[in-house]
């Protein structure tokens, strides 16, 4: 968890991608999260959370569905949204966060 901390208190955001293995629309996500990974280049960083591997982290934030994106910055949520999202408007909402 100490790890976790340290890369979400970055002044770069962090997508962070809480999702489990049995997850169809996880498993959507996916690819979409590879694509836009290229798109970000460096202006935030993707991070993907097991929930049934880090509970601890799925309980912290409050993760009560899956796919849960959230958007740190500074350690801070500063976006939240649950479900699966149209890569072009993931990536929209995503640039408008890392200008």
């Amino acid at each position: 968890m100490e790890s976790f901390d340290h890369i979400i208190r970055s002044g770069t955001p962090v997508l962070v991608d809480f999702y489990a293995e049995w997850c169809g629309p996880c498993k959507v996500l996916a690819p979409i999260l590879k694509d836009i990974a290229h798109l970000l280049d460096g202006k935030a960083k993707i991070v993907k959370v097991d929930i049934d591997k880090s509970p601890i982290a799925a309980y912290r934030y409050n993760i009560r569905s899956v796919p849960t994106l959230l958007l740190f910055k500074n350690g801070h949520v500063i976006w939240r949204f649950s479900g699966a999202m149209a890569a072009n408007d993931l990536a929209e909402k995503l640039l408008d966060y890392t200008k």
